[in-house]
């Protein structure tokens, strides 16, 4: 091996090694890292600050109903009623009989316009409707009688507008006679119908 070539071989070698630890030391870029989450509390504010959903609102408190009307009338209505009642007579029927007469009519129909439009506020009040009857025949007879006159008041005052549920019906045959004397004048005056305050 010639002077010069043992001479170059170290060199070269020596140059490859600088040239590969110069190599070994360049940096690689790197890819950055990612950004940091933001903090919670910005996430907070925007979530404050996005609408609400539907779902998720809070539900109002129920609004306050409206009093339900009264079902009976109060003191003063009742006196009223009681008022009506008393003006309307007694409605009369011939002997053996309870189909209603033109003056049982009359009896029937005085103020009854305003007894039904007092009643129809009011469904939990009710009237009752009483058969009388004279003290001839049974008693057995006699409450079918008083049943039937009674039954014949109430369909009249149904066809006036007065609600058949407001009225009941009741028959006492001829055991509570407001005349106790054995003539005809008596026994007519006890076979009748008469409308009193009922189930209130």
């Amino acid at each position: 091996m010639t002077k010069f070539t043992a001479l170059m071989v170290p060199l070269a070698l020596g140059a490859v090694s600088i040239f590969g630890a110069a190599c070994s030391k360049k940096k690689v870029a790197a890819v950055p890292p990612p950004p940091p989450p933001a903090s919670e509390a910005p996430r907070a504010a925007s979530v404050a600050q996005q609408p609400a959903r539907a779902d998720s609102m809070p539900t109002p408190p129920p609004a306050p109903s409206a009093q339900a009307p009264a079902r009976t009338p109060n003191a003063a209505t009742r006196a009223r009623i009681d008022e009506l009642l008393a003006k309307i007579e007694d409605a009369y029927f011939d002997y053996d009989q309870h189909t209603l007469r033109p003056d049982a009519v009359k009896a029937l129909e005085a103020d009854s316009a305003e007894l039904r439009d007092i009643l129809k506020d009011y469904p939990d009040y009710k009237l009752t409707i009483e058969g009388h009857c004279d003290e001839r025949g049974s008693a057995e007879y006699n409450l079918a009688l008083g049943d039937a006159r009674a039954h014949a008041a109430k369909d009249y005052l149904v066809q006036v507008g007065i609600p058949a549920g407001q009225l009941n019906v009741t028959s006492y045959g001829k055991e509570k006679p407001v005349c106790e004397e054995h003539d005809e004048n008596c026994w007519q005056k006890n076979r009748r119908i008469h409308i009193a305050a009922g189930t209130r």
